[in-house]
């Protein structure tokens, strides 16, 4: 299934559905895909970001290519920190560079959608059983402001720091899919999933041991190697295979 998450004209308020084709199939909810109304053509449809999570957690330097470009050390365990929700936008919202920084960065990356409460997931459980499905996301970073606090919250979590889209894909294996991000149609990011330090089976088990996860909680995978800066006027693609494309344009902080 492709899951989104959408407005059309007939309905002001946000709705979930199935993109089936060149059309939207209203559902109940993230996790309850009951049909609930006709069918919207997807030309008469606004694609939304396509999850509402309590919480984005996101996975630093699960690239060893990424950590060699900084000259950070690769960690011996997931180095975890968390994004603020109200970072969130969706597919074509605008990136808004705030006037605080003076580099704002570009990191394509796989995310995790969750599909039900997990904690404390045992060696017995697969970690893949929560899981609802997959999408893009960019994990937009004020570069410097990183670099100067020390500590990652500022630089993560301006508003419309959090791209993700354009729909969630379930049943997908992601073990080994393609992650491409491009920068006015200039290939600057390649990397593959099978390349993570830490693959996502072993970060959801890792994270049920720090904190529970709710469903539609988000959990970014790391960047591979190819991050650089983005100015007004940019258009940023994250293409993630059997997936999609996540397109933002760029803007001053208005």
């Amino acid at each position: 299934m492709r899951i989104c998450r959408f407005s059309s004209a007939e309905r002001n308020a946000p709705q979930w559905g199935l993109l089936q084709q060149d059309q939207i199939v209203p559902i109940a909810s993230l996790t309850d895909q009951t049909v609930v109304g006709p069918p919207v053509p997807l030309s008469a449809a606004k694609l939304l970001a396509p999850a509402t999570p309590s919480k984005i957690l996101c996975v630093g330097r699960n690239y060893r290519d990424h950590a060699a470009e900084l000259n950070n050390p690769m960690p011996a365990e997931p180095l975890l920190f968390l994004k603020a929700p109200s970072a969130i936008i969706g597919p074509d919202d605008p990136i808004e560079l705030p006037a605080l920084s003076e580099r704002v960065d570009y990191e394509g990356e796989l995310a995790v959608v969750i599909g039900r409460r997990t904690r404390r997931l045992s060696d017995a459980d697969d970690p893949l059983a929560s899981v609802l499905g997959f999408t893009c996301l960019n994990d937009v970073t004020a570069r410097d402001l990183q670099r100067r606090d020390q500590q990652w919250t500022r630089a993560k979590s301006f508003d419309s720091f959090c791209p993700i889209g354009p729909v969630i894909v379930t049943d997908l294996d992601p073990s080994d899919l393609v992650v491409e991000t491009r920068l006015n149609g200039l290939v600057k990011q390649h990397g593959r999933t099978s390349d993570m330090a830490f693959p996502v089976p072993f970060l959801l088990r890792y994270i049920s041991h720090i904190m529970t996860l709710e469903p539609g909680d988000i959990i970014a995978t790391g960047t591979p190697a190819g991050v650089g800066p983005l100015a007004p006027g940019d258009i940023v693609e994250v293409s993630i295979s059997s997936i999609g494309t996540l397109r933002n344009p760029v803007r001053p902080a208005t």
